[in-house]
C-alpha cells in the first residue's frame, strides 16, 4: 500500500500531538484519529535567536510543536526548550486572577477594583512626589507593542522616563556598544553570515547551551565546508569549547586586553585595512575610570574626544601580546596566530558573544573593541564578516529599543533632543514640554531609588528582579520596607510577586498576538491561538486600562482585539523611510530583518548593496548613524574589576545558563521534563581546587560571598570545568539564587551589571 506525502504529515501530526499532549490530552487525541490539529506559525518564545515554531492547537489548547521548514532561522530544527515551550502554558500555579495585599495577604480581586487601585495610588504618587517617583521596569519577554505602550503611557502621558526592562541585564552593553560605534542599535550583520564566515571565533559565549540551534548552523557549516574553523575564548571549557578547533582560555576580566592585543598585532602585521579606514572610520576615545555603578543613578556621560589613526597605533603599543601574556592567561603566540586569522584577507570572519561577556563593569567598552578588530580589518557588515551578540531574551534588547522602552529613548531618537521629542509629540498628540528631556533611571537605579524612597510605585512586569538583579538581598530589603507600591503583572508565582501590593495575570505567548524582535533584527509575528486563563491579559491591556483610569483615554484609544495592529501601525510612523517590517508582511511568513524598506530587508545594515537606507554615493558602506556616514573606531583601556579574590575570599564565582533553563526558571521549572533534567542549581569546581578542599562530587558545599552565603551541592567535571581558582552556578534557580551572592558592580555607561565575577570563599559542609 502507497501512503503520499500529505497523509503521513497528517498521520505524523496526530501521533506528535498524542506523544507531547498535556495531561488529559493524548487520550482525545487518540480517539479522534481522523482529526488534524490545526498549526499555527510563532517564533519561539524563549530566547534571542527566534526560532520559527509550529504550533497544533486542538480543543483549544496547544498540543504540539515543531520547528518550521521555512524559518530561514532555524530551518525547521529546535532546541529542547523550543520543544517543550507549549507546557509553560499549563503550569498548575497560573495566577489566573488578579491578586490585592490585604492585612499583610495576596487576596483574589476582579480585575476592575485592581485597575482602580493601581491608578489611584499613581495618581496620588504623582500629586505628592511628581511623575519620576513612578516608573515601569519591563521584560525582554515584552512584545514590542507592549514595550511601545509602556513607553507611550509612561513618556507621553505620566511624563516621566522611568521606562526599563530586564534587557539592561543582559544586553544594555551591546546596544551601547552599537550605538557608541555605529550610531544606531542593532547588530550590523544577521544569522546568515554563519553560511558566508570560514572563521568563527566564540568570545565567553556557551553556544552549544545557549543557543544550540544556531551553533548547530555553526557546526554544519564547518562539516560542509573543511576549511572552516571555529575558536573559542572563555574562562572555563564548556560542551561549545569541546566542539571548537581551538579552544583558548583566559584570565576572568581579560577581554578588552584580548581585544586590544589582537588590535595590536594586526597593525604590527600591516593587516589594517586603510581603504576602508579613511573612508569609513573616525576615532574617539573616552571618559577613563568612570567608576562602576556604585550611587544611587548608576550611570554617567561619556566624554567623547576625537582621536586619529596615529593615537590609535600609539594606544595600542601598550598591549602588545607579549605584554599582554600575564594580564589575559594567553600565550602570545597564539594572540599573534588569531590576529592573523582576523587579518587574513582570504577569510570572512564572524565574532559572536552573549550576555556572559556583556556583563561586565566594562561591557560598553569591552563591545567596542570587539567592533575595533572588524573595523581595522574592513571585516564588518558584509556577508560572513562582522561582530554579533546574540541576547537571551526573545523581545530582542533593540527591539524595546525601537519601542522606546529605554531610560533615554523614544521610539525615533533620544529624549535628550528637542528634536526628537517634538517629532514624537506630534504623532502622540501631546504638548512637547509633557515629554521630559532628563534621562530617566535604569533598572538598578530603579530599585536604589525604592531603597532610598526617591521611587514610591513601580510596576514590574514579566520579569522576576528580586531573583535576577544582582546583590538580590539589598534589594529584596528595599522592597520589603514598603517605601514603594509595587505592581507586578506574571503568570506565575516569583519571589517579586510575592512582596507585591498588587499582582495582575498575564497573559503568555499564544494566548495574546504580539510581535517579537531577535538578536538579527527580525521581527516576527505571533497570533492569539489559545484563550487565557482567567483574567489574565496581555501586559500592554493592562497598561490600557490603567491608563483610561489616569484619564488618557485619547492618548490609548485602542480596543483590546486590534491593540497589537493599531499600535503597530501607529509605530511604523515614527520611521517614514527605513521602517519596521509591516504585520502584513509578517503574518505571511516567518517575519523579516529591519530597516525594511521597498519590501527589501536590510540583512546587512550600512552596506550599500544590502541596506535600503543607505546613500550609495557614499561607496560601499555608509554608516548613517552618524551625520559624518563614519563608524567609531574607540580607544578603551583595559582597567581592573571591581572586586578581586583575596585570602578570604580566594576564588572567582561566574555565573551563567544552562541549556534547559532560561531566566530566574518561571517557566522553564514548570516544564516537568526540564525541571526533571536539571531539577536544582549546582556549584562546578575544577578538580584540583575540589581535592585541595576535600570535596567530592555531589557533596554540599557553602559559597560565601560578602553579600551572604548559599548551599548547594558540588559538582566536578560535570557539564564545564571551570580553571583552576574558578568556580560556576547556573543562575536558573530560585530556591538556590546565586544572585543573593553577586556584586552589583556595573558598567557605567550602560547600567548593565557585572554578574560574571566576583570573589567566593567554598567551604566543604560536613
Amino acid at each position: 500500500m502507497s501512503v503520499d506525502r500529505r497523509m503521513f504529515l497528517k498521520g505524523a501530526a496526530v501521533a506528535s500531538a498524542a506523544a507531547i499532549a498535556p495531561a488529559g490530552l493524548a487520550a482525545a487525541a487518540g480517539s479522534r484519529a481522523r482529526q488534524v490539529p490545526e498549526w499555527h506559525r510563532a517564533p519561539c518564545r524563549f530566547c534571542g535567536i527566534g526560532c520559527g515554531l509550529l504550533v497544533a492547537v486542538q480543543d483549544g489548547r496547544a498540543v504540539a510543536v515543531r520547528g518550521d521548514l521555512e524559518s530561514p532561522v532555524n530551518r525547521g530544527m529546535a532546541c529542547v526548550r523550543g520543544y517543550h515551550a507549549i507546557h509553560t502554558l499549563y503550569g498548575r500555579d497560573r495566577v489566573t486572577s488578579p491578586l490585592i495585599r490585604h492585612a499583610g495577604r495576596l487576596v483574589a480581586a476582579t480585575p476592575a477594583d485592581a485597575y482602580d487601585l493601581i491608578a489611584g495610588r499613581i495618581k496620588e504618587v504623582v500629586a505628592s512626589q511628581g511623575a519620576d517617583a513612578t516608573g515601569v521596569y519591563g521584560s525582554g519577554h515584552w512584545s514590542v507593542t507592549d514595550a511601545y505602550v509602556a513607553a507611550k503611557l509612561f513618556k507621553a502621558g505620566l511624563g516621566t522616563n522611568n521606562v526599563d526592562t530586564s534587557t539592561r541585564l543582559y544586553h544594555a552593553s551591546a546596544t551601547a556598544g552599537f550605538l557608541s560605534t555605529f550610531g544606531q542599535p542593532g547588530a550590523p550583520g544577521c544569522f546568515a553570515d554563519v553560511e558566508f564566515a570560514d572563521t568563527f571565533v566564540l568570545w565567553g559565549h556557551n553556544m552549544a547551551e545557549t543557543d544550540p540551534v544556531l551553533f548547530s548552523r555553526i557546526l554544519e557549516r564547518r562539516r560542509t565546508s573543511p576549511a572552516v574553523r571555529i575558536i573559542t575564548l572563555g574562562t572555563q571549557a564548556t560542551r561549545t569549547s569541546y566542539a571548537a578547533d581551538r579552544a583558548l582560555l583566559h584570565r576572568p576580566h581579560a577581554e578588552i586586553a584580548l581585544a586590544n592585543a589582537i588590535c595590536s598585532a594586526v597593525v604590527r602585521r600591516g593587516g589594517v585595512d586603510r581603504n576602508f579606514v579613511s573612508r569609513h572610520v573616525a576615532f574617539a576615545r573616552g571618559t577613563d575610570a568612570p567608576g562602576y555603578g556604585a550611587h544611587e543613578q548608576v550611570t554617567v556621560t561619556d566624554d567623547v574626544v576625537p582621536s586619529t589613526f596615529d593615537a590609535f597605533v600609539r594606544f595600542l603599543e601598550d598591549y602588545r601580546p607579549e605584554q599582554m601574556e600575564a594580564a589575559t592567561g594567553v600565550a602570545a603566540a597564539d594572540l599573534n596566530w588569531l590576529a592573523a586569522l582576523y587579518a587574513d584577507r582570504g577569510r570572512k570572519v564572524l565574532s559572536v558573544w552573549g550576555s556572559d561577556l556583556n556583563q561586565h563593569v566594562r561591557g560598553t567598552w569591552l563591545n567596542n573593541a570587539l567592533h575595533n578588530i572588524h573595523l581595522i580589518t574592513g571585516k564588518v557588515a558584509s556577508p560572513g564578516n562582522g561582530a554579533l551578540c546574540c541576547a537571551a531574551q526573545p523581545g530582542g534588547a533593540d527591539a524595546v529599543h525601537a519601542a522606546g522602552a529605554t531610560p533615554d529613548g523614544l521610539p525615533r531618537g533620544s529624549v535628550s533632543s528637542a528634536a526628537d521629542r517634538q517629532h514624537a509629540a506630534r504623532i502622540w498628540g501631546v504638548p512637547a514640554s509633557r515629554i521630559s528631556a532628563q534621562p530617566g533611571r535604569t533598572a538598578l537605579a530603579m530599585f536604589r531609588g525604592v531603597e532610598s524612597g526617591a521611587m514610591r510605585f513601580l510596576w514590574v512586569q514579566a520579569t522576576n528582579p528580586l531573583a535576577s538583579l544582582p546583590n538580590a538581598r539589598r534589594y529584596r530589603r528595599a522592597v520589603a520596607d514598603g517605601n514603594a507600591f509595587l505592581v507586578v503583572t506574571e503568570a506565575y508565582p516569583t519571589v517579586t510577586s510575592a512582596a507585591a501590593d498588587v499582582v495582575l495575570p498575564a497573559a503568555l505567548w499564544l494566548e495574546r498576538e504580539g510581535v517579537y524582535g531577535s538578536s538579527e533584527r527580525r521581527s516576527q509575528y505571533f497570533p492569539r491561538v489559545v484563550p487565557a486563563p482567567g483574567s489574565a491579559r496581555a501586559d500592554g491591556w493592562h497598561m490600557v486600562e490603567v491608563g483610561r483610569r489616569l484619564g488618557f483615554g485619547a492618548l490609548l484609544p485602542w480596543q483590546e482585539q486590534s491593540l497589537v495592529a493599531d499600535a503597530w501601525a501607529e509605530l511604523i510612523r515614527f520611521h517614514p523611510t527605513a521602517q519596521p517590517v509591516s504585520l502584513a508582511v509578517m503574518r505571511n511568513g516567518p517575519g523579516a530583518i529591519w530597516p525594511f524598506g521597498g519590501e527589501q530587508e536590510a540583512g546587512w545594515r550600512y552596506s550599500t548593496a544590502h541596506d535600503p537606507g543607505t546613500d550609495r554615493s557614499r561607496g560601499a558602506f555608509h554608516f548613517y548613524g552618524y551625520s559624518d556616514g563614519r563608524a567609531r573606531i574607540w580607544l578603551r583601556p583595559h582597567e581592573p574589576p571591581a572586586e578581586m579574590p583575596d585570602e578570604r575570599y580566594p576564588f572567582w564565582l561566574t555565573v551563567g545558563r544552562v541549556l534547559e533553563h532560561g531566566g530566574t526558571g518561571t517557566l522553564t521549572r514548570r516544564v516537568p521534563a526540564l525541571q526533571r533534567a536539571v531539577p536544582r542549581a549546582y556549584v562546578e569546581l575544577s578538580r584540583k581546587d575540589a581535592t585541595a578542599l576535600g570535596i567530592r562530587d555531589g557533596e554540599r558545599v557553602r559559597l560565601v560571598t560578602r553579600r551572604g552565603s548559599l548551599e548547594m551541592d558540588a559538582r566536578i567535571e560535570h557539564r564545564s570545568q571551570p580553571q583552576q581558582g574558578q568556580v560556576f552556578v547556573p543562575c536558573f534557580d530560585e530556591d538556590a539564587p546565586v544572585n543573593l551572592l553577586t556584586l552589583d558592580a556595573c558598567c557605567p555607561l550602560a547600567g548593565q551589571p557585572d554578574y560574571g565575577k566576583c570573589a567566593v570563599r567554598v567551604e566543604r559542609l560536613t
